[in-house]
């Protein structure tokens, strides 16, 4: 079986990809990746051959948060039809030969993706990381840029509507422009499209559920791990050993406004609590704002064995850092940016296993209070219970689950 994985987004739409990949190989799948080249280094790593789509996002992403070069939402619909014609040129290049292909990201790409394999005749999926992004009475949508919701309208399913006609609108239209040209007739849902009617959710039950009932069928498979072996760097090691138990302090693949300001609060505010730090530059640029030898900064390392270590997490709350956390019984602090943070800082807070911070502009004081809670020694107790309650065995089910319709020949509608 050849299997294609589409990924339009930051290192959070790839990595749990990757883990995808890896189980889909261990059943005997060939593998191919189509995703931003940012990413080339991180798959020659893992041996799963890129097909890059468009230009790096990481210069793209930075400009729009820190607002150095904002998008305006009246262009919205514009650079939605590019992606769509950019990912499916990409896709179409590379996706001759294979049996299905699996999608996540950014919609307009999904879009795009899924052209190929209706051009082709092959099996599509769509894989969310959080539920909010797929419609429920249970929750309501995040807006759009440039469509706001009108403040009366406060039930889920009224909302998810209007996100229906906003889809549409802002989407839809450069969607079937290019269906148009590929000879592929038009469609008049976007957003179910892209999701099919029985879309995956990669997320842990115990730490992401999703409630029933619903108006789609969802399939819960767990989280997507990659398996990571890689020891942690010996400075590293000899930092932890060094003294007391530190923070670390990382944002991952989303850049921040203002990262000296947000480094110096963050470290700050963790020396307030008699504590060591650790720094991850990532995208954000975190920095150390002195040479101390109370902080060590870092590259790209081992989550999975660090977070083990560390007395709290301090981060954006991206899926995979939330749940990786969650996995490694570490209390958090979540200061979220952007798309889906702000339903794991809630889901963090609400689970006791740590704190939600207000916003994404986090100051030293801020910082305080909420390591605050993290710290606390109940906080730290609910972490560890939750833990051992979250599954590791999500891409498995996946690639189970594909290999089954695959051999069934079910396509999902």
């Amino acid at each position: 079986m050849r299997v294609l994985l589409v990924a339009y987004g930051s290192r959070g739409d790839v990595e749990p990809m990757v883990g995808f990949a890896v189980q889909l190989r261990a059943l005997g799948a060939e593998v191919q990746m189509c995703a931003p080249p940012d990413f080339a280094e991180l798959l020659e790593g893992v041996g799963i051959p890129l097909a890059p789509i468009g230009q790096p996002v990481r210069p793209v992403v930075k400009g729009v948060v820190t607002g150095t070069a904002p998008m305006p939402a009246e262009g919205l619909p514009q650079r939605a039809a590019a992606l769509v014609a950019t990912t499916y040129d990409a896709v179409a290049a590379v996706a001759e030969g294979f049996d299905a292909v699996v999608a996540t990201g950014l919609l307009p790409a999904a879009a795009g993706a899924r052209s190929v394999a209706e051009k082709l005749g092959i099996l599509y999926s769509f894989v969310a990381y959080f539920p909010t992004y797929l419609p429920s009475p249970h929750h309501p949508p995040f807006e759009r840029p440039g469509r706001p919701f009108p403040p009366e309208v406060t039930d889920n399913r009224a909302l998810w509507e209007l996100d229906f006609e906003t889809m549409n609108v802002l989407f839809g239209t450069g969607l079937n422009t290019h269906r148009a040209s590929i000879g592929l007739p038009p469609v008049d849902d976007f957003r179910g499209y892209v999701l099919t009617g029985r879309p995956w959710l990669a997320t842990d039950p115990a730490l992401s559920p999703w409630p029933e009932p619903a108006d789609i069928d969802v399939v819960q498979t767990g989280a997507w791990f990659r398996p990571d072996e890689r020891p942690l760097p010996a400075d590293l090691v000899a930092f932890l050993e060094g003294g007391p138990v530190p923070v670390y302090v990382g944002f991952g693949s989303i850049p921040v406004r203002d990262s000296a300001d947000v480094a110096r609060a963050a470290i700050e505010a963790v020396r307030a609590h008699g504590r060591r730090v650790i720094v991850s530059g990532g995208w954000a640029d975190l920095d150390l704002i002195d040479d101390q030898g109370d902080c060590l900064a870092v590259g790209e390392v081992n989550h999975h064995v660090l977070f083990r270590r560390v007395a709290a997490v301090v981060h954006h709350g991206g899926a995979g850092t939330t749940t990786t956390a969650a996995r490694a019984g570490a209390p958090q602090v979540v200061v979220p940016q952007m798309a889906d943070q702000p339903y794991w800082a809630g889901r963090v807070a609400d689970l006791g296993i740590g704190a939600a911070h207000d916003g994404p502009t986090p100051t030293f004081e801020s910082l305080v209070a909420a390591l605050e809670t993290a710290l606390a020694p109940e906080t730290a107790a609910r972490a560890a219970a939750l833990s051992g309650m979250v599954r590791t065995d999500g891409a498995t089910a996946a690639a189970k689950l594909l290999f089954d319709a695959v051999l069934t020949a079910e396509p999902q509608q």
